[in-house]
């Protein structure tokens, strides 16, 4: 049965001929039945609200399989305590995952969790990262948007397949994600832009605009001065996420080789003075290479050469 507070708003909202909010109420039952397993209740709720002949409204719960090529459905493993977050980054997720673990709370009070994120960054900040560490700290499935299968060369189908990511993510809880989000929210007052992308970025903000508070969506982007004026107002917590210093390349590096369970080669304090410059992504694939390389060539495996080694490509790759 669904929550009582969830009902007595639904009444109201009919009461009140408030469509929108009524409409907005049922997707969060039905996405509080999902979560309870509950899909035979789940599925009849959403036939109810779906008008007949509607294109693109997934929200049975067997139409997972028609979105396939727009959604990746991935499963949450990494926690918030395995990343390198600044204090103000850290507090901020912190807040985000408790308002969404004490939901009920708030309700009581009439209030709703914030529910749209924005990370800033360069490429390897770990934004995709933070993102499914919010989906495991929430324990909600986590949803990948495939750019590959949504952008299309034919006019208004990107549109409808965003539509169709959207009203299948309104009736579950879950955190969707969309990476490189400047790639499909550009400003719309570029005058190189078409119409077609115009109305794309039109038809996304007002999506975002309708998500219930039960879908935490997550946006990350490496160049946010390319994002439209308008998306910024979407988003209730903006977080910026930047290459660690030297200090904090090492406590991570430290924090890496008791994940890894063992030695790198190099004191982490080393190792960082040594990758000037590198990500939190680069830190860890060298982390992980150093200590692969050091398992198969056990037992005589020299660390610091194999160190030393995975520096050395560093450095050419980085600086050709």
């Amino acid at each position: 049965m669904a929550r009582a507070d969830l009902l007595v708003d639904l009444v109201d909202a009919e009461h009140r001929g408030d469509k929108q909010r009524f409409r907005t109420l049922v997707e969060a039952i039905i996405a509080e039945e999902r979560s309870k397993q509950h899909h035979l209740v789940a599925d009849r709720l959403s036939e109810i609200i779906t008008p007949v002949g509607s294109s693109g409204l997934l929200a049975r719960d067997e139409s997972s399989s028609r979105v396939g090529d727009l959604l990746f459905d991935l499963v949450p493993k990494r926690r918030i305590d395995s990343l390198q977050l600044k204090p103000l980054v850290r507090r901020a997720v912190d807040e985000l995952v408790e308002e969404h673990k004490r939901v009920d709370l708030l309700r009581s009070y009439g209030l709703e969790p914030r529910s749209r994120v924005l990370l800033d960054g360069p490429p390897g900040s770990g934004k995709t990262t933070l993102a499914e560490a919010i989906a495991c700290e929430t324990m909600l499935p986590f949803y990948v948007v495939r750019y590959e299968g949504v952008v299309s060369s034919f006019l208004g189908e990107t549109a409808s397949r965003l539509d169709a990511i959207f009203d299948f993510a309104r009736t579950r809880r879950c955190v969707l994600f969309l990476d490189e989000f400047d790639s499909i929210a550009k400003e719309r007052s570029d005058l190189h832009e078409t119409g077609e992308i115009k109305r794309v970025v039109s038809t996304l903000l007002l999506q975002i605009d309708r998500l219930p508070a039960h879908v935490v969506v997550v946006c990350s982007t490496n160049h946010s001065e390319l994002l439209d004026r308008a998306a910024w107002r979407r988003f209730q917590l903006r977080l910026e996420l930047r290459a660690p210093t030297r200090t904090e390349a090492a406590d991570f590096l430290e924090r890496l080789r008791h994940r890894l369970g063992g030695d790198l080669g190099l004191a982490p304090r080393t190792l960082a003075d040594k990758l000037p410059g590198a990500s939190y992504a680069e830190l860890e694939q060298i982390a992980a290479d150093i200590r692969r390389r050091l398992v198969l060539e056990l037992p005589g495996g020299d660390a610091a050469k194999i160190a030393r080694s995975r520096i050395e490509q560093w450095r050419t790759q980085a600086h050709p």
